[in-house]
């Protein structure tokens, strides 16, 4: 806002120390378009709509998602009107009991969630002429392109409000607050409606004529002539011995039964829909909360509510993931955990008995506590766990849960699966069983693969001591290049050396570098092509082994990963060198305690 600010410093109530030539340069010298460039716009837009042939057809809103649904209805503009913002801001009349900050602050937000032109509904400019010279700046500032002011007393009571005594201010001094507003304006395409209340007031036709005629003179852009007849039929004969100097403003509230084109016909050129949406709105919360009153079940409201993703759809969720791909770093996007914890180990018995292994006490905190805790330092909060085996003693806060009552008859693959949902966006895959140092998650983060696996090259040494390995079973990898023999040149790998050719417990131990620990990565194209993968797979293998497994539905994971290698899917290693521990019999449990300090 170079140029600009200081320019608005200078502005004050009833003098108006601005110099709109010096205030045009400073627009120009600026290199992009700024906010106040919206602004001109927005204003600019309702001026090009007037000048078109038909009517332009307005809604009230009342926030910011009610003008964007009125927008993506396909309506012209919208109408920022006192009676509905005062109904649902504060639950309380149209009867100036709102300020004008107030009002300003929900068109504000209006503005900023659409871009069809907003004519805010000022009342009677909220005071005198000085008060209306203030209401069109910061209007205008707030990006809306006109305003409507009437003729009535301050404070005014809405027009349709029964058994309300009408006054209206005189000729001269709404005259004069038409006057101020198109002095004060700073863009000229500002727009100032004049709005008369006199047929309301029960005045007759000829003093509605005789107003609207003044302020026409005195500079108003276009002039609306408020009726609470229950037929169109009072306007249409206003209409007829109207001028024309200006265009007609239409609010047909009450004689709801005139469609567009008759009102068209008769001369309106702005037919404002002012109240139906929160109108539409009380009907439709207060159906939705009978129901589930009567019911209890949240989901009994369905069928009369929207889902969530066209929630998500409507706020712009879907632009937001757009923007966090193409501007946030990688470590900074969404990462979502999925833990898979359903399987049940005889081996560990009798120490899981009353619980799943992830529950196990390792010096007062359980495996599934360290892994939160881990996930949650290298800023992962959004955690998923399919669970199987006693499920529930697993009552974690702030994780989502998915079920696998088939445990006993499935692998680690069905047991992810359940957690499909989940598999979309980036993605850390765990096993329920192992712990790890945060670094090790920190560097499996780092990855720019599509799909990685962490790979420990400790198991190497072991194997070469022809000492007991780290585990009975280990998932064993064998990578496109071999790492060199000594520790540095196998902990740090050249870029061809990450890429893992075969994975599985029975890979021959002269072929494998190294063990997988049962921790994974997916990017959002990586995801895709795990779940494209299992679905292809579940249809190829339904009646075959797979891999490994002698049924596709006792799959491991790694079988699953090197179907994706075979299918053309580069499949890339994180190495590691130790620092992490698998917990998965009774003597790994006894090394665990032993091993971990705290």
């Amino acid at each position: 806002m170079v140029g600009r600010e200081p320019i608005f410093s200078f502005l004050t109530v009833g003098t108006r120390f601005f110099d709109l030539h010096s205030y045009k340069l400073s627009i120009d010298k600026r290199p992009s378009l700024s906010h106040y460039d919206a602004l001109m716009t927005n204003a600019a837009k309702l001026r090009a709509a007037l000048k078109r042939p038909g009517a332009m057809k307005i809604v009230g809103a009342y926030d910011a998602l009610s003008a964007r649904l009125i927008e993506r209805a396909g309506f012209d503009g919208i109408w920022a009107g006192g009676f509905a913002i005062s109904a649902s801001m504060k639950c309380i009349p149209d009867a100036s009991f709102i300020d004008s900050s107030e009002q300003l602050g929900i068109e504000r937000n209006i503005v900023e969630a659409v871009s069809i032109p907003v004519i805010a509904d000022c009342d009677t400019g909220y005071g005198n002429a000085l008060n209306v010279m203030r209401t069109v700046n910061d209007r205008e500032r707030a990006g809306v392109a006109g305003i409507c002011i009437e003729d009535n007393v301050y404070p005014k009571r809405c027009s349709f409000y029964a058994g309300v005594r009408r006054e209206l201010i005189p000729i001269e001094d709404h005259c004069s607050k038409i006057k101020a507003a198109k002095a004060a304006q700073m863009f000229p395409e500002f727009v100032v409606i004049a709005r008369t209340e006199a047929l309301i007031a029960g005045w007759g036709q000829e003093e509605a004529l005789k107003r609207v005629e003044a302020y026409a003179e005195a500079g108003a852009d276009a002039v609306l002539i408020h009726s609470k007849s229950k037929k169109f039929d009072e306007l249409r004969a206003v209409y007829k011995a109207w001028s024309g100097r200006v265009p007609l403003v239409v609010v047909p509230t009450i004689f709801d039964q005139t469609t567009a084109a008759e009102m068209e016909e008769a001369g309106a050129k702005i037919i404002i829909y002012a109240n139906q949406p929160v109108r539409a709105a009380i009907r439709a919360i207060r159906d939705t909360l009978d129901l589930i009153q009567k019911d209890t079940r949240p989901g009994a409201a369905n069928e009369i509510i929207v889902t969530l993703p066209e929630v998500y759809d409507i706020v712009g969720v879907p632009q937001m993931e757009r923007d966090e791909k193409q501007f946030l770093p990688v470590g900074s996007e969404k990462i979502t955990a999925v833990i898979a914890a359903a399987g049940f180990e005889k081996q560990l018995l009798p120490l899981i008995e009353d619980k799943p292994k992830c529950l196990l006490d390792i010096k007062g905190k359980t495996i599934l506590d360290r892994q939160v805790t881990a996930l949650n330092e290298c800023d992962i909060k959004d955690i998923a766990l399919v669970r199987g085996y006693k499920k529930e003693a697993i009552t974690l806060p702030n994780i989502r849960y998915y079920d696998n009552d088939q445990y006993e008859s499935t692998g680690e693959l069905f047991s992810l699966f359940c957690a499909e949902n989940e598999l979309k966006g980036r993605t850390i895959v765990l096993y329920g069983d192992i712990i790890f140092d945060t670094a090790v998650l920190d560097k499996l983060l780092k990855s720019p693969a599509d799909i990685s696996i962490v790979v420990d090259l400790a198991w190497f040494d072991q194997d070469q001591r022809n000492a007991q390995a780290a585990h009975l079973n280990p998932d064993l990898v064998s990578l496109a290049e071999p790492p060199g023999k000594s520790y540095s040149s196998r902990f740090v790998l050249s870029e061809g050396e990450h890429q893992v050719v075969k994975i599985g417990q029975q890979l021959p131990r002269e072929q494998a570098h190294g063990e997988f620990i049962g921790m994974a990565m997916f990017s959002e194209k990586g995801a895709e092509a795990l779940r494209d993968c299992y679905r292809s797979a579940q249809e190829q293998y339904k009646s075959t082994g797979f891999h490994e497994a002698g049924s596709f539905l006792k799959a491991s994971f790694t079988d699953m990963i090197q179907e994706l290698i075979d299918r053309g899917h580069r499949v890339d290693a994180v190495p590691i060198f130790k620092g992490w521990m698998e917990v998965d019999s009774f003597e790994e449990y006894q090394k665990a305690w032993a091993k971990i300090r705290q």
